[in-house]
């Protein structure tokens, strides 16, 4: 707060800032980084949480004023930062409609014009004379998308907060991003769905640690970022311990040690684990999650009509024929429970991480099985 203060007091008194020298404790956010947007084209910024993002696009969008350094752009910008952000709480969404539009620069008339579709796009008909601290984060996420997008801004800014939203909404969103483009709307995209920025983007910058380490291709910038988030994974385990966990290895076709597999391989999850006394009937459950922390696959012992009578020291093996994943990063949790009070044993979260490589890159998580049949007539 005496930083802040003090730097307070220095702009208003036009008291130049010392922007080179950090003071203890004090970072980098941002540092060092440059790109250009033109008119019609859509940038990807991907990175670990902390990295920078949300505050790069809060500096674009004149929020926070960069300490040194210059941001330039023609037109006008649009921003979707966060859930809410822009709206008056206890103002309806139809008088937040006219509000957002008139900061544009927009005229009442212009607005009003455009209301319908905002409204229509929205679908919040049934709320729109409700003061908006009552909507939900998905209604506000709604609102102001729609307001963002159909004001027709030169640039728009989007940071994660689609993601709020409900599936048919997001649909909606790519579909309506899309168009904008094509219109020439220039889009920064900010989010951590990599479909969504390898279908959207033109060129993406991977960021770290305030800086970009990548920029272009945006399927080689996210093998950048899927890099960066394994190297962030932490284990974490949990349980009395009354039997532990010792190690979970994973082994292909050959029976070799590896963490690389292509989709449909065979793997085969090796699980070892000691005890000082004999635990009768646990459940052990295998989790299979990929970055976002997404559940894709559970394996468990009881839903697999399998009982581990008696157990104390020795090792598990989970054999999956067809590993139907596509290529990215996943990681395993392995738990052993009291079947009893279903209380863990020990839990170890990121037990283990894999990747899945090769294969044509199509959107999805997992493979399906298929067969095609033509019939001519």
């Amino acid at each position: 707060m005496l930083y802040g203060s003090v730097d307070i007091f220095k702009d208003t008194f036009n008291i130049p800032i010392d922007s080179e020298t950090l003071r203890k404790d004090e970072f980098w956010s941002v540092n060092d980084v440059s790109l250009n947007l033109n008119k019609g084209e859509c940038i990807g910024i991907i990175g670990p949480n902390g990295a920078g993002k949300s505050t790069l696009l809060k500096m674009l969008n004149g929020i926070i004023k960069p300490d040194k350094g210059s941001i330039r752009y023609q037109g006008k910008m649009g921003a979707l930062i966060e859930v809410g952000a822009g709206f008056q709480p206890i103002l309806s969404g139809r008088e937040n409609i006219m509000i957002n539009g008139i900061i544009l620069g927009l005229s009442k008339k212009e607005i009003s014009k455009r209301f319908d579709e905002i409204v229509e796009f929205s679908g919040l008909e049934d709320f729109l004379d409700t003061p908006v601290k009552n909507y939900s984060s998905g209604m506000r996420v709604r609102l102001g998308f729609s307001i963002a997008a159909h004001l027709h801004p030169d640039i728009l800014l989007i940071d994660e907060v689609l993601a709020v939203g409900d599936m048919s909404f997001q649909v909606k969103c790519r579909y309506k991003i899309a168009q904008m483009i094509e219109n020439g709307t220039a889009i920064i995209f900010i989010s951590h769905n990599m479909h969504q920025i390898a279908n959207l983007c033109s060129t993406t910058y991977t960021m770290d640690h305030g800086k970009f380490i990548y920029n272009g291709d945006s399927n080689t910038a996210i093998d950048k970022y899927k890099a960066l988030c394994q190297g962030n994974i932490k284990t974490s385990e949990l349980g009395n311990m009354d039997i532990k966990v010792d190690a979970v290895k994973l082994f292909d076709a050959n029976g070799n040690e590896t963490d690389i597999f292509n989709t449909n391989d065979r793997v085969a999850i090796n699980i070892d684990f000691s005890s000082q006394t004999t635990i009768s009937h646990p459940i052990v459950a295998v989790t299979i999650r990929n970055l976002s922390g997404n559940t894709i696959a559970s394996i468990r012992n009881d839903f697999d009509g399998i009982d581990f009578d008696n157990i104390s020291n020795g090792k598990l093996s989970v054999d999956i024929e067809k590993l139907s994943l596509l290529p990215g990063i996943f990681t395993i949790d392995v738990s052993i429970i009291n079947s009893k009070s279903f209380t863990p044993y020990h839990r170890v979260d990121n037990a283990a991480r894999f990747q899945v490589s090769g294969g044509n890159t199509v959107s999805g998580i997992v493979h399906i099985d298929h067969n095609w049949h033509l019939s001519n007539k």
